[in-house]
């Protein structure tokens, strides 16, 4: 008998991973304007809850401590800005007891394998080893 397929919108351990859009937002900019460029940071986390509607509160939760107050940040040419939480753009379950080596994430690719093989990257060219600030 295989491996039990574990319910998808259940966690067995109360771990999920969330994923929380933070958007960079420019005193002045027309706030109307939707088609306007922005840069956003896509943070992901793990978060402990015993269901889905527990972990999706604590992630909105974790999303609105990285707003900011008020326009207390600034851009390189001075600027007033500040940190707008958008929203969760993900939340699922973690499947396996956190340890060295368990999945916490998982994504479903339907490509020709010249695409597949074209995600993999070479050690140097993974974030982790770009040491520069850009």
């Amino acid at each position: 008998m295989g491996k039990k397929v574990p319910c998808r919108n259940k966690s067995p351990f109360g771990w999920w991973v969330a994923s929380i859009l933070v958007r960079f937002e420019i005193e002045g900019e027309d706030a109307a304007n939707l088609n306007r460029h922005a840069e956003a940071w896509e943070n992901t986390i793990i978060i402990k809850a015993k269901d889905r509607n527990g972990a999706y509160r604590k992630a909105v939760a974790a999303g609105k401590l990285q707003q900011s107050k008020g326009w207390d940040l600034h851009t390189d040419n001075g600027c007033k800005a500040r940190s707008v939480f958008d929203g969760i753009t993900s939340l699922l379950p973690i499947y396996e007891k956190i340890e060295d080596g368990a999945e916490i994430i998982w994504k479903l690719h339907r490509r020709s394998v010249k695409n597949l093989k074209a995600l993999v990257k070479a050690k140097q060219d993974l974030e982790c080893f770009h040491d520069d600030e850009t």
